[in-house]
């Protein structure tokens, strides 16, 4: 499996005009939530809403705020949790908002790929 990062900007969704600058992001489907700087997130009015546990790759418990955010990255958007990464913590775009994007990741062209969004897992009736 190869890496690959995409420009992400997130927006304050209460006041949208408040926005980060673009930053480089990590494409990890093997984290849950994304991870932009702590430090950016406040400058733009995000506010953490709760503390969460992670298990890091290297199987180490960090605890970190999370809040929530508008995400854009190459076109698309979804809003979402975001962690509040601190200073050492990678920049992180993670299989939630990826999920959120309604896109596929292409590993091998380095990209993001829409996709349509699954319905349902079984056959809709309309009555």
């Amino acid at each position: 499996m190869s890496t690959f990062k995409v420009s992400v900007t997130a927006f304050n969704p209460k006041e949208e005009k408040r926005a980060t600058q673009p930053i480089d992001a990590l494409v990890d489907t093997g984290s849950e939530l994304s991870w932009l700087p702590e430090e950016m997130l406040v400058k733009i009015g995000i506010t953490p809403r709760r503390k969460k546990i992670f298990m890091t790759a290297s199987g180490q418990r960090v605890e970190r705020q999370v809040g929530y955010a508008i995400l854009r990255a190459e076109g698309f958007e979804t809003i979402d949790e975001v962690v509040f990464a601190e200073k050492g913590d990678m920049i992180l775009l993670g299989v939630r908002t990826v999920e959120g994007f309604s896109v596929m990741v292409d590993n091998i062209g380095h990209r993001l790929v829409a996709q349509a969004s699954l319905a349902s897992s079984s056959e809709m009736v309309l009555q």
